[in-house]
């Protein structure tokens, strides 16, 4: 056994501990499909909003992988009218240079093992004709990052056909001589990552609501990938330092360098090297290198665990026992009395039980060792937007989201498996 068993026999009893049964093969495919129900009253699934996007476009766009970086801006040139949000614009390095300050230290804003990031500002034209200024983040390629080089390609492409209110926009690119540099629109808030872990004295912490909008769009920004990009798209790469977030605290998936196409047809996976951040790789994934939508699944209900608790998927300053967020959290979701256990202290109680109950649900069964008990993302997004239609009031509030204050971007690494040992990848568009 892995994490956590099969919950099915303790959802039909429907009271008392949630005990795991003994082999999760107990679980059927109708189980998994069925186990929301029991816990969370929720209406039927409807398909995902939103028309097909041009698999055939998506195709092309993959074939030019094969034909090197030289092929991105002839790529774009071709872009389908009605496919994504638009073309991506081809920026030099020189429009890069003064839109960063020559990137001055005063913009900078995170590094990873991509890159640096810095906070940059471009002219565009409005409607109207008129030159308006727009806030960006630049990312630059570090010239010996071979693995990086893949990853720029890889996102540039996806990010041109992709578009939704839940994943970051691309505004552009720079491919000149040895530079390789990705253009984002600019996130005030940052990385989750940032607003979740080792907060500092004195702001205010996520409340409750915060988490459940937070946690409902990562699922619908998911959801898109699986259900709308034609052929699907997995992500791969899901963790809070990846989750980008605007003024509202409306999240974005960012980085897609390692964002795959996911298997078409007869076929039931995509065979991969394995990569991705330590803790958040599903065990079935790291074991047979078999990619799935169900690898996604894992890994967000790990970010969903992460959401509830308020800790790290491994936090090396913890004691010995509490440094695995999964081995801490096990004992507290084997027994649905002790769920309110797993609720971060800095919430100070301020939030619904029986929300708190549902979440914890959903992310025990998004943790199943087993992919095919784990649910569809269309289904978790259900069971969320439900949990989200019950907001939590409280006369002693700990204040509104759109807290003051400058985001902090987190600097914390984390690690990848497979090919040559971990690489450094850090929050705010610089993993």
């Amino acid at each position: 056994m892995g994490c956590f068993g099969c919950f099915a026999p303790a959802a039909r009893r429907g009271a008392g501990d949630l005990k795991p049964s003994k082999l999760a093969h107990h679980c059927t495919d109708d189980d998994s499909g069925h186990l929301l129900d029991r816990f969370l009253p929720v209406p039927a699934a409807t398909p995902p909003p939103g028309a097909k996007r041009s698999s055939l476009f998506l195709i092309f766009l993959i074939r030019v992988v094969l034909l090197g970086l030289g092929a991105v801006a002839d790529a774009q040139r071709k872009v389908a009218p009605d496919v994504g949000s638009g073309c991506a614009h081809s920026f030099t390095f020189k429009d890069l240079l003064v839109a960063t300050g020559y990137f001055n230290e005063a913009n900078f804003i995170g590094e990873g093992g991509f890159g640096k990031v810095y906070k940059g500002k471009i002219s565009k034209t409005n409607s109207q004709g008129a030159s308006d200024a727009q806030m960006v983040a630049v990312k630059q390629l570090a010239r010996e990052s071979v693995q990086g080089r893949k990853e720029f390609l890889v996102e540039v492409l996806m990010l041109t056909v992709l578009s939704h209110p839940n994943l970051v926009s691309l505004v552009g690119f720079c491919a000149q001589g040895d530079e390789r540099l990705l253009v984002y629109e600019y996130m005030p808030f940052g990385s989750l990552e940032s607003h979740l872990f080792d907060v500092p004295h004195g702001k205010p912490p996520l409340d409750w609501n915060t988490r459940v909008k937070i946690a409902v769009g990562v699922a619908e920004g998911l959801s898109y990938l699986h259900n709308v990009a034609d052929p699907p798209i997995i992500y791969r790469d899901m963790k809070a330092a990846n989750i980008l977030l605007d003024e509202d605290f409306s999240p974005k998936l960012s980085d897609f360098g390692l964002a795959k196409v996911g298997p078409v047809g007869d076929r039931t996976h995509v065979s991969t090297r394995v990569m991705g951040t330590y803790g958040y790789c599903a065990p079935d994934y790291v074991v047979s290198g078999k990619l799935t939508m169900k690898s996604d699944i894992y890994s967000f209900g790990v970010l969903l665990l992460e959401l509830i608790t308020g800790r790290r998927i491994y936090d090396a300053s913890r004691p010995k026992p509490e440094q695995s967020l999964l081995t801490w959290s096990r004992p507290f979701m084997h027994d649905k009395r002790k769920f309110h256990r797993l609720a971060d202290p800095a919430l100070r109680g301020s939030y619904p039980p029986s929300a708190l109950n549902q979440l914890v649900v959903i992310s025990i069964m998004c943790l199943q060792d087993q992919p095919h008990v784990r649910p569809i993302i269309a289904d978790v997004a259900i069971g969320l937007n439900h949990v989200a239609s019950q907001p939590y009031a409280s006369l002693a509030s700990m204040g509104s989201p759109a807290y003051s204050g400058s985001p902090q971007y987190s600097r914390t690494p984390s690690r990848r498996r497979g090919g040559g040992g971990g690489s450094r990848r850090v929050s705010q568009y610089a993993s």
